[in-house]
C-alpha cells in the first residue's frame, strides 16, 4: 500500500510475474486504499522520508512522527487485530509513537532494530575472520543507530564468544562498522536507504510470527521494568510468535554492560520528550 498512485500496484505486478521462477502462489495486490488492507493480520509500517548523505536517523524525527501517526491511526480503524511491525526510522521513538498512536498492547507493536544490525555486524565478522556467516550469532541491544549496545563477549563464532577470537581494537573497528553500516549505504546511493537487509530482517521477523515460530529475536520492544528500563521502547531479545512478542529475554549484564544500554534508552528518551514537545506546540 502507497499513496503514490500506480507505484504499489507496478511493484506487486513486478513482483507477482516472479512467481513462475520462484515457485510461489501467493497472491499479490498493490493498493492505494487502507480499506483494501482491511483485517491485515501484520502490518509492516515503512513509511517516512528516508535519509540523505549527511542525515542522521534522529533528524528525521519530527517530520516521520507525522507521517507515522496518520499511518497508524489508519491501520488501527482497518486491522483493530493485527500486529504492527515498525521499520520507519528513527526506529526506536516511531515504534513508541505507534503504541501510543494504536493503544495497541505492548506485545502488538514491534520495532525492526536487532535483527537487522545483528546481520550487519555478522556479515562484517564473517568477513574478517573468513567464515560463514551460519556460524555467527551477534548480540546486539540498545537502541538502532548511533546508540546501539553491541555484546562482544555474547557474540560467538560457533559458540566461540568474539572477545576469543579477535583483538580488541579489531572488534571495535567491526562495532563501529555496524553503527555506521547504514549510513554508509546512504551515502553511497546517494537518493535513497538500505532496503535489501532491512526487508530480509523484518521478513524473519514477520514469519516467525506468521508461523508461531517462538524464534527468539532481539527486536524494539516497549520495556515495563525489565533491564531496569521503564516506558522506552529499547533493543532487547523477544521471544515472536502468533500473538507478538510472547516473552521479553533479560540477558545477564555486566555493570559497564547495563549502564551502555540505560545510556541507549536515554537517547531514545530524548527522541521521544522531543516528540511530545512537537505536539503540543501544534
Amino acid at each position: 500500500m502507497d499513496i503514490v498512485p500506480g507505484l504499489p500496484q507496478g511493484k506487486a505486478l513486478d513482483i507477482l510475474q516472479s512467481a513462475p521462477t520462484l515457485n510461489f502462489d501467493t497472491s499479490i495486490m498493490g493498493t492505494n486504499s487502507y480499506q483494501e488492507t482491511a483485517g491485515s493480520e501484520v502490518v509492516i509500517i515503512t513509511a517516512g522520508l528516508f535519509r540523505t548523505p549527511g542525515m542522521t536517523r534522529d533528524e528525521l524525527l519530527l517530520a516521520n512522527m507525522k507521517i507515522v501517526a496518520e499511518v497508524t491511526s489508519n491501520v488501527v480503524s482497518y486491522s483493530p487485530e493485527c500486529i504492527i511491525i515498525m521499520v520507519t526510522n528513527p526506529l526506536d521513538a516511531m515504534t513508541y509513537l505507534a503504541i501510543q498512536t494504536s493503544k495497541f498492547p505492548r506485545n502488538r507493536v514491534i520495532g525492526l532494530s536487532g535483527v537487522l544490525d545483528g546481520a550487519r555486524l555478522s556479515s562484517f565478522i564473517a568477513a574478517e575472520l573468513k567464515v560463514s556467516v551460519a556460524d555467527i550469532s551477534a548480540c546486539v541491544l540498545g537502541a538502532h543507530g548511533r546508540d546501539m549496545v553491541v555484546i562482544p563477549r555474547l557474540t560467538t563464532v560457533k559458540g566461540t564468544p568474539l572477545t576469543k577470537l579477535l583483538p580488541q581494537e579489531t572488534i571495535d573497528k567491526l562495532v563501529e562498522h555496524t553503527i555506521l553500516g547504514g549510513r554508509e549505504i546512504v551515502d553511497l546511493l546517494k537518493t535513497g536507504s538500505a532496503f535489501y537487509a532491512p526487508s530480509a530482517a523484518v521478513a524473519r521477523m514477520a514469519e516467525a510470527i506468521v508461523l508461531d515460530k517462538k524464534e527468539i529475536l532481539p527486536c524494539a520492544a516497549y520495556l515495563q521494568g525489565e533491564y531496569g528500563i521503564k516506558d522506552t521502547v529499547i533493543g532487547v531479545p523477544v521471544r515472536l510468535g502468533k500473538s507478538g512478542i510472547e516473552q521479553i529475554i533479560e540477558l545477564e549484564l555486566t555493570t559497564e554492560e547495563k549502564q551502555a544500554l540505560n545510556n541507549s534508552a536515554e537517547a531514545v528518551r530524548k527522541l521521544v520528550k522531543a516528540m511530545k514537545l512537537d505536539q503540543k506546540e501544534v
